[in-house]
């Protein structure tokens, strides 16, 4: 029983953490252009040099 005391402390830290770095993905743009990727790799453009 007084492994609980270790565990649900440590559960919450890494929930909190998780969110926190969803969070930060969402403010920093990278849900922005989902479609992008997945279209640029269709294509068959050759970068300019």
């Amino acid at each position: 029983m007084t492994i609980l005391v270790y565990l649900m402390p440590v559960a919450l830290l890494l929930g909190a953490l998780g969110l926190t770095g969803f969070l930060w993905a969402l403010k920093s743009g990278q849900y922005e252009d989902l479609d992008g990727a997945a279209e640029r790799i269709l294509r068959d453009d050759k970068p300019e040099r």
